[in-house]
């Protein structure tokens, strides 16, 4: 009998907890087929698909951006699969509650034949040793592990736990697609908002859409939170407007974090933005990181970096405007300092560009690692003794200050790297006028001299083109992802990221 009024009570609690959840909980699509977007992995035909429909599922990573589906796609899988489902969110969950899981997962295997389907929700939130404890009941297959993930599962999960799950990437949604989801909460009576008769005005249906960002779960609670409070007018209708919505929605649902993925995408479009000599996509991509709290003392940082990497002496004083407008928002802090930061990176757009002198020094530094390190040649050499006089230390030097504009016919390389050249100045900006002061650098007879018997230069390509360098990882981008890492990302979301 107890048992039977305890089964009533729960039944009772989880109605009641059902119907007073948010609209985005209620709306949760419940079958493949009610699922918006997601068709590049739940589409007909699709691997994940026809696991679920056959009941063959695998472990697997579920990574995509808040309101994507994750956790929607997780429920709909339990209620295709005739496995136990059992959800652990990383936010609350410990050792101890995995430890519990699989316990009852293998008693479960064993005596009914039963398998376990584990769903992490936030995975990336457990650490080393949370996930740890969770790989060999994978590797050995006493649960099937769902794991859901916001964050880039290449760094967030340990790479042992990765190669035993698939990984499938999930998008943000459409504004087509969640133009769909907001048509049927509003229409629907049983789980929608159907039975408050709410007439959504065209143009604040398209402000949602817009300021939702992609995110179902925003988009739904924030409709909600329009119309309930929103008194019924004639017939008991409820006409939500632009103005009803942005009271609801409050500010826009910004997807940035300063600590994450989005960071580097952020910082990475502003960098090649400027390098391309587009202020209009720069200041878009500032506006960007500055509304999503970005640090602005790291984009000023960041500022002066590319002063000197795609800069350089195209314009010298790119480096004094980038220094002088860090102190500027040292000084003044936010929001002032931000339209210092706008000064500075719509400066550094319209500057000219050159990597010469950075392609230069790559160059110098490769013959520094890869040929003989000669002794610095004796006429380059003080004497401040009669024995190293006696020795032949600075003799022939010649002082370049007694020369006609100070051009000296001599050789400062170690003999074994005669006749290099590394810094090619381009055709632009105050190179210009650089390339015009080292000309006479050609008619030198300490560079011709033995030209033949000297060590090849490096390949190089023009006169005006640096030597080719990896624009990854040495020209201020982030990375791509280690060679073994197998993950295929959609366009337009980054494979990784540099951790500096």
């Amino acid at each position: 009998m107890a048992n039977a009024q305890g089964d009533l009570f729960a039944a009772t609690s989880a109605k009641e907890l059902e119907r007073q959840a948010p609209l985005a909980a209620r709306m949760r699509p419940r079958t493949l087929d009610e699922m918006q977007g997601q068709h590049n992995i739940i589409g007909d035909g699709r691997i994940l698909r026809r696991a679920i429909e056959r009941d063959a599922l695998f472990s697997m990573i579920l990574w995509g951006p808040p309101g994507c589906g994750k956790t929607t796609l997780a429920r709909v899988i339990a209620e295709h699969t005739k496995a136990h489902f059992e959800l652990l969110s990383a936010v609350t969950a410990g050792v101890a509650d995995l430890r519990r899981v699989v316990a009852e997962a293998r008693e479960r295997l064993g005596m009914y034949r039963q398998r376990t389907v584990l769903f992490i929700d936030e995975i990336h939130r457990f650490n080393k040793s949370q996930q740890d404890a969770v790989l060999p009941h994978v590797e050995d297959g006493t649960v099937i592990l769902i794991g859901a993930t916001t964050e880039n599962p290449s760094f967030e999960v340990n790479p042992a736990l990765r190669s035993r799950a698939r990984v499938f990437v999930l998008e943000s949604l459409t504004e087509e697609q969640l133009g769909n989801l907001i048509d049927r909460a509003v229409s629907d009576r049983e789980r929608g908002l159907g039975e408050l008769q709410p007439l959504l005005a065209s143009d604040a249906r398209g402000y949602l859409i817009d300021m939702a960002n992609g995110d179902a779960r925003v988009a739904l609670n924030s409709l909600e939170a329009a119309v309930i409070s929103k008194a019924p007018g004639v017939g008991g209708k409820r006409l939500i407007t632009v103005d009803d919505m942005r009271e609801a929605l409050q500010s826009r649902a910004t997807r940035y974090d300063k600590n994450g993925e989005l960071h580097y995408d952020a910082i990475s479009a502003l960098h090649k933005s400027i390098r391309s000599s587009d202020p209009d996509a720069a200041l878009y991509w500032l506006g960007r990181m500055l509304e999503g709290g970005e640090d602005p003392l790291y984009i000023a940082r960041r500022m002066m970096r590319i002063a000197v990497e795609d800069i350089g002496l195209a314009d010298p004083q790119a480096i004094v405007v980038a220094t002088a407008i860090q102190q500027t928002v040292h000084f003044l802090g936010q929001p002032e300092g931000d339209l210092a930061l706008a000064n500075v990176v719509v400066y550094l757009a319209q500057a000219p560009k050159s990597n010469s002198v950075y392609a230069a020094y790559k160059q110098a530094l490769l013959d520094v690692a890869e040929t003989r390190n000669d002794p610095v040649p004796l006429h380059l050499r003080n004497a401040p003794t009669g024995m190293m006089k006696g020795m032949g230390f600075g003799k022939g030097y010649q002082y370049a200050h007694d020369a006609p504009d100070a051009h000296v016919d001599q050789l400062h390389f170690p003999e074994n790297l005669r006749g290099r050249r590394y810094y090619h100045p381009s055709d632009r900006g105050f190179e210009v006028r650089i390339a015009e002061r080292l000309a006479w650098r050609e008619s030198l007879r300490s560079v011709q001299a033995d030209e033949a018997s000297a060590p090849p230069p490096r390949p190089r390509t023009t006169k005006t083109v640096a030597p080719v360098v990896d624009p990854q990882a040495d020209a201020g981008e982030e990375p791509q992802l280690p060679p073994d890492e197998t993950l295929a990302p959609p366009h337009g979301v980054p494979r990784g990221r540099r951790r500096t």
